[in-house]
This record gives structure tokens, C-alpha cells and sequence, in this order.
């Protein structure tokens, strides 16, 4: 019975030949590691600017969008004439409207008196525009000149807005050279193009900026009627509106602002090389210690050539130490990029986080990375002739 046990036993021979050396083995899962967190910070950060550049655009409370068709993305906007709104509400399917001015004005840091860019909206303050509940009460402070809210998640270089407006102190600063004041609070966070928001009434916005044409908006939403199609109103109103304005709807007005980041700038490239680099390093660290894990044990496989064993059941030990290195490198290769996702989020601000698409990436990249190594490792079995090793 107990010859029997261990006939039907199988050796780990991929383990063993792995856990020989273990010095050899943490060298190869620390270098398996380094490339895996390697990919998971280029890819993270390169969908976390993408993902950043529509914090904004996600929160609009609309079916639709118009713009002007100069407007290359949210950093680079233009101005059509808001009649064109007046024009949309004429449709059947349409409900409402909200007309919305953009625009990056200089806001000094009321602390260090340091001034920085951030991102101005002005909208009606009686018009719906973000989904958030909470923004209706809110607006009505905006009723009266000179007041914003403000983001409470922009970066801290705007200054200590929010700890001061939460202590109850009055928050006064300047924006474009104009005084105002924060009535209130906002959650919409930083974008890639912009490091802070705030809101405001689009009168208090055409004093700010008044080189901008009151009849000119940067932004048009359109609220359709339940059970309307935004896709067939889409093409209704490109058929009726003149070419002066483009009518999206919500989810490609959003796609549009990535489009932009994705195509018009080196920023997906540039990400997607630094994943294919440590795709690279990756490979020759796992090729170098198969490879020399398989000349190391050469006597010991030709010996096992000899007592019968096929050569494709020796190639499956060098494939099955391939997968071994591929799961032990990649476990703590996601547990670090977890930590590292945390650390850029609290410091940066930015929404990057774990998502199983890229953990599936990222565990496909290591798992081809190790195979297609082993498989390389074992041409140096194939090769070799048993006659001369011994």
C-alpha cells in the first residue's frame, strides 16, 4: 500500500529545480517584480490622466453637449452664440438647458499671495448643472456678484480654502484681479488640465472676463425628455443647428476630451513605452535565470533523456518554472502597485486606482513574459547532445 502511495505521487521537479537556489529565485521574482510594478505605475498613471481629464465632464447634468467646433479640449475652449441653445429647446425631445461659461483665471493664494491658473465656470445659477443635489441650495449664494464656490479637492497650492471656509472665517481673494469671495464648497476634484475649480454666476464670470461677448458660451447642455434617444436627437439637431456648434452626446462629449490627451499628445505613447520597457527588462531578467537554471541541470536532464523521459516532459518543467515565477512575481508586484496607486491618489490628487481590466494586463504581460521566456530557455535543451555533456 505504501509502494502504492508513492508510485501515484508526482515529483515538483519545476519546484525543485527553482527552490534549489534561493538566491537565484528572489533574484528572479524581485526582477519579476520590478517590472511588473513597472507596468502597473506607466499604465495606471497613463488611464489616470485620461480618466482625470473628464473629472469635470462626468458631473454635468446632461444628455447632451454642444460646443464650437474650434474648440480642441478643455484647455484650449471657444465660444459660440448661445442662441444656438434657444435653437435646441425648439425640439420635441428637448427639456431644458444650461448654458455654461469656461475659461482658466489667475486665483491668488490668499495665504502666500502666489497666484495660479485654475479652471472658472459660470453658469445660471437657477440652471441644473451638475448632478450632484446639493449644488441647487448651494448656487443660490451665487445669485449675488463677486461670489464662487469652490472645489474643496483642488490642490493645496490654491491655499487653505476649505480649512478656512470649514472654521467659519470669511474667505476672500482675488481672481483675475478682482476680488470675490467663497460662499460655499464644492466636491468635483482636479482634472489633468486643471489643478483646482471653482463656480460662479455667469455674470460675476463676464465681470471677471469681460473681453468675453455676453451672447457667447463655451458649453451648452441639453437635458432630454425621459425615454428620448440621445442618439436620434443628436442627429436631428446636427441637421437643424448651423455649423457654427456640434452636438454631442454625454458619453462622446467625454470621449472626445480623451481622444484629445490620447492622439494629440505624446502622453499615451510615452506611458505605453515606459509598460513595453518593463515589459522588456522583465523578459531578460526571467530569460537569464532560466536559461541558466537549464544549463546548470544539463547532466541531470540528459540522464533523464536516457531513462526514457520524452523531451516534451522535460519542456514542461521549464514552462511549468516559467508559471511558478509568473504567479510568485506578480502577487506582490499588485500588492505594491496598490500601495503606490494610494500614494500618487493622497499626493496628486488623481484618479488612479486598481481596476481588474489592467490586474488582468498586467498578470497576461507577466504570465507571456515568463512562458515566452521559458520557451526561449528551452531551445538550450533541445540543442543539446547528450553525448557530449557527459
Amino acid at each position: 500500500m505504501t509502494s502504492g502511495f508513492w508510485q501515484g505521487r508526482r515529483i515538483p521537479l519545476a519546484w525543485l529545480l527553482l527552490s534549489r537556489q534561493p538566491l537565484r529565485l528572489m533574484v528572479a521574482l524581485a526582477g519579476i517584480c520590478f517590472a511588473g510594478i513597472l507596468m502597473f505605475m506607466q499604465l495606471g498613471f497613463r488611464d489616470g490622466l485620461f480618466d482625470a481629464s473628464v473629472t469635470v465632464h462626468r458631473l454635468f447634468d446632461a444628455d447632451l453637449v454642444l460646443m464650437s467646433p474650434r474648440s480642441m479640449s478643455s484647455i484650449s475652449m471657444s465660444g459660440f452664440p448661445r442662441r444656438r441653445l434657444v435653437q435646441a429647446m425648439a425640439h420635441p425631445d428637448v427639456q431644458g438647458t444650461t448654458p455654461v461659461n469656461w475659461n482658466f483665471l489667475l486665483w491668488r493664494n490668499p495665504e502666500t499671495l502666489k497666484t495660479r491658473s485654475i479652471l472658472a465656470l459660470g453658469f445660471e445659477p437657477i440652471d441644473p448643472l451638475f448632478t450632484d443635489p446639493e449644488l441647487a441650495a448651494k448656487a443660490k449664494s451665487l445669485t449675488s456678484r463677486g461670489r464662487v464656490l469652490f472645489d474643496k479637492r483642488s490642490r493645496t497650492e490654491f491655499g487653505p480654502i476649505a480649512e478656512w471656509f470649514e472654521e467659519g472665517r470669511i474667505v476672500e481673494t482675488e481672481l483675475a484681479g478682482k476680488r470675490v469671495r467663497v460662499t460655499g464648497l464644492v466636491s468635483l476634484g482636479p482634472s489633468f488640465g486643471a489643478d483646482g475649480n471653482l463656480l460662479t454666476s455667469r455674470e460675476t464670470f463676464l465681470e471677471l472676463l469681460p473681453s468675453t461677448p455676453p451672447g457667447s458660451i463655451e458649453i451648452g447642455l441639453v437635458r432630454l425628455r425621459p425615454g428620448a434617444d440621445p442618439e436620434a436627437v443628436t442627429r436631428s439637431l446636427k441637421e437643424s443647428l448651423p455649423s457654427d456648434v456640434q452636438v454631442f452626446t454625454r458619453q462622446d462629449f467625454i470621449d472626445f476630451e480623451k481622444n484629445y490627451w490620447r492622439s494629440s499628445t505624446s502622453i499615451g505613447f510615452i506611458f505605453s513605452l515606459g509598460a513595453a520597457m518593463g515589459f522588456v527588462v522583465g523578459c531578460v531578467i526571467v530569460y537569464q535565470i532560466l536559461y541558466s537554471d537549464v544549463s546548470d541541470h544539463l547532466p541531470e536532464y540528459a540522464t533523464l533523456l536516457a531513462m526514457g523521459y520524452r523531451l516534451n516532459t522535460l519542456m514542461g518543467v521549464v514552462a511549468r518554472e516559467g508559471v511558478f515565477l509568473a504567479v510568485m512575481g506578480y502577487v506582490p508586484a499588485y500588492a505594491a502597485g496598490q500601495g503606490l496607486y494610494a500614494l500618487v491618489r493622497s499626493s496628486t490628487k488623481l484618479p488612479v486606482a486598481m481596476d481588474l481590466p489592467r490586474a488582468t494586463l498586467v498578470f497576461s504581460l507577466i504570465l507571456v513574459m515568463c512562458m515566452g521566456s521559458a520557451l526561449m530557455a528551452m531551445r538550450r535543451l533541445v540543442d543539446a547532445d547528450p553525448a557530449e555533456i557527459f
